[in-house]
């Protein structure tokens, strides 16, 4: 007999009184939500304001703040073009710097020249001034001068050997042939760190003739101390980023580097020491992919250490090189007190409504509710089984209908009980006998439930494979194709090369800087091994590639004569990774003992599934048995897959495959085709490979699984298939 299911049941004054509490409670929610929409909406427009007034001043200071330098090369270059300023008196031209730097915030101007000769003045510190001068010729050449309040040199800090054309704040405006951008660049000064980047140009004379070069070095870390000054710094953060996630600034304390055995090293975004300004960059790169994608101004609303954020990016650009993006994140709660308070407010209002609203329903109910306590008694009493029941009316019209259909009730009850008696006992046989058969179709539900879900996988799995195969084939067959090209070409030009330094052994400096410079005999050497190595690689890759596709099968969706070897290899191919050296453990040995075989016919893709199946679970018993042995047990006792094929008659071939791992038990091993049975922890296995596996052989093509385990020894599982598959067996699939 099936036990009766009892449900919780409340009280009936309490349901009479929802109505009233429902109406109050959901008024005043319906108001207060409302409210807080319209808070967080006027929220998010002034957050949107605050930021995008806050992005238009780091603009402006950035437009100003980076056109000094570029407008300071561009006044010096004409200085030097019209005449008025002689680049051979370094002694006038340094004082003249020093008069520049006076006026305008930067770090440092100076020129250096195609004669070696340069002069610059410097300030580092970003208070004192002082002097750089030097001549052609090294060593000790170079020198730092200390200055007067006129400009005037005093007495020499420091002294180096200098060559301009080994400095790439020289060589690359002579080489751009036009004014651009360095590198962000830093130097880790006795008290201080420096961050700068520095605006280059040629310099030429009246007759056009290139001079040398002009550089203004400007501080980066001024950007950072604007950025504090911000009002949104208050409470939020601002940052400045280059396109590559590298950290230019930042209103926060952390620096935008790190000092490490002296070395300075800049910051990625997602590297940095300020929790927002980290996880605000991690969430960007995840959103936006890359930064390079973002051309216009972007708000997003992400989370950081579980609270909310308003973010809005924006790209900043200057004509000669300068691409950074800006990223200014408030969070919510700045703006959302006023609202929180209101919220509070309507959470007290609801909870006042909903006591009044609950006394109310209480008091209204209360006098209905007498009626129907004596139609309870009744009917408790007629439960226990006392079927002599008779209810009194009342007042209410309801309830007197109700008592009278009550009373009714109890007499047909009474007269219908000795029936019911004299069925129960052919009822009880009939729900045994319903019971039993909605356990076996229950059953067969399971079953065919697993087949469509492991079908459907399969199917997704097959086409995902097949297709990831198919993409990385094209490119992978264009650039296997053209390293022989590539190859040849490169083996010709080396020749040629060759040829060059046999019949003109006499070089110019210029050449013999270059050979130096980049080691031509390295290259020489090394260019055709890298060749060789990219094209074993493609051809690894292209080997993977049609193990995949050979695994996938996607082309094969009927039975198909296929060769069974190939999908064992696929198999084991893309298992490979499980099978190679660990720290733990000694690679795995797999053992191929192939016999001849003919083609079988078969569903490929799934019979590869099944052969996944169980050397996926050899693996998983070989690592098992692998926590209790050492590493040099291992060694001595290697862990092994064997793999062996063969005819054991006419039209059937046999797959064994057998490890050396933990093994199992006799009851393990009667169960081991039972649908959702599984010896893996929770989370590792369903328990549904191994039996759809045996439907796949067993079912769909005819043949046989078998499982042998010695518990300590291994595991080996046996399939026997027929090579053919019957016309009625193709009908029946």
């Amino acid at each position: 007999m099936m036990k009766s299911i009892r449900t919780r049941t409340f009280p009936l004054q309490l349901i009479l009184s929802i109505p009233f509490v429902l109406e109050v409670f959901g008024a005043v929610s319906l108001v207060g939500y409302l409210s807080f929409k319209n808070g967080q909406r006027a929220v998010n427009e002034l957050a949107v304001q605050m930021m995008d007034r806050t992005g238009s001043l780091v603009d402006q200071h950035l437009d100003s703040y980076m056109t000094i330098p570029q407008t300071l090369s561009n006044v010096n270059a004409e200085a030097v073009q019209t005449g008025v300023l002689d680049v051979r008196d370094r002694q006038t031209v340094g004082k003249y710097f020093w008069h520049q730097m006076k006026i305008y915030d930067v770090s440092y101007i100076g020129i250096g020249l195609m004669t070696g000769e340069g002069v610059g003045a410097a300030r580092y510190d970003g208070k004192t001034i002082t002097m750089d001068d030097w001549s052609a010729k090294p060593p000790n050449n170079w020198k730092s001068y200390a200055l007067d309040a006129q400009g005037n040199r005093t007495k020499v800090l420091e002294t180096l050997s200098w060559n301009n054309f080994e400095q790439p704040w020289y060589t690359e405006p002579i080489k751009a042939g036009k004014p651009i951008w360095s590198p962000i660049f830093t130097v880790n000064y006795p008290n201080q760190v420096y961050i700068a980047t520095s605006a280059g140009r040629p310099i030429y004379n009246s007759d056009n003739e290139l001079l040398g070069m002009v550089s203004i070095d400007v501080s980066l870390a001024r950007l950072s101390e604007f950025l504090r000054d911000l009002e949104v710094s208050r409470s939020g953060q601002v940052f400045i980023l280059e396109r590559d996630g590298t950290l230019i600034a930042s209103s926060g304390e952390a620096p935008p580097y790190t000092v490490v055995n002296d070395q300075v090293q800049r910051l990625k975004g997602i590297a940095s020491s300020d929790p927002v300004v980290r996880e605000t960059t991690q969430q960007i790169q995840q959103h936006f992919s890359n930064l390079q994608g973002i051309t216009g101004e972007e708000e997003l609303r992400i989370n950081v250490q579980g609270e909310s954020y308003y973010v809005q990016i924006m790209p900043w650009k200057e004509p000669n090189g300068l691409d950074w993006v800006l990223v200014m994140g408030v969070p919510e709660s700045t703006f959302m007190s006023q609202i929180n308070a209101n919220t509070r407010t309507t959470v007290v209002l609801c909870v006042g409504a909903l006591a009044i609203a609950t006394i109310l329903g209480l008091l209204t109910s209360r006098w209905i509710v007498q009626s129907l306590l004596r139609l309870n008694r009744a009917s408790e009493a007629m439960a226990s089984g006392n079927l002599e029941q008779t209810v009194r009316t009342g007042n209410i019209q309801e309830l007197n209908s109700l008592a009278h259909s009550f009373n009714n009730m109890a007499r047909q009850l009474r007269e219908s009980f000795t029936a019911l008696e004299k069925s129960n006992a052919e009822l009880e046989d009939r729900v045994d006998e319903r019971t039993l058969e909605l356990k076996n179709t229950l059953k067969d539900l399971q079953r065919t439930q697993a087949q469509m879900v492991q079908s459907e996988k399969m199917s997704s799995l097959g086409q995902l494979v097949a297709g990831v195969a198919h993409e990385i084939n094209n490119p992978v067959n264009f650039i296997y194709g053209n390293l022989n090209h590539v190859q040849e070409y490169s083996q010709s030009l080396l020749n040629i090369l060759h040829l060059y330094q046999q019949h003109y052994p006499q070089r110019v400096p210029e050449i013999e800087e270059a050979i130096e410079t980049d080691d031509l005999e390295f290259l020489q050497q090394d260019l055709p091994k890298i060749l060789s190595s990219m094209k074993i690689g493609t051809e690894r890759i292209r080997q993977i590639v049609l193990s995949l596709r050979n695994f996938s099968r996607m082309d094969e969706s009927e039975i198909k004569a296929v060769d069974i070897h190939e999908g064992l290899d696929s198999t084991v191919l893309i298992l490979q990774h499980r099978l190679k050296t660990r720290p733990e453990r000694p690679e795995i040995e797999l053992i191929k003992e192939y016999g001849e075989l003919p083609l079988v016919e078969c569903y490929a893709g799934q019979l590869n599934q099944v052969f996944m199946n169980i050397i996926s679970n050899a693996i998983d018993a070989l690592e098992d048995k692998n926590h209790s042995r050492s590493y040099q047990e291992l060694q001595a006792h290697p862990n092994q897959i064997r793999i062996r094929t063969s005819t054991i008659k006419p039209g059937w071939v046999q797959i064994a495959i057998a490890d050396n791992g933990s093994g199992m038990s006799k009851g393990v091993m009667q169960r081991i085709f039972d649908p959702f049975f599984t010896t893996k922890p929770i989370g590792k296995g369903t328990g549904m490979g191994m039996s759809i596996s045996y439907q796949v052989i067993a079912e769909k093509h005819g043949g046989s699984l078998e499982c042998f385990s010695i518990p300590g020894e291994g595991t080996e599982f046996i399939i026997q298939i027929p090579t053919h598959q019957s016309p009625e067996k193709h009908d029946e699939l």
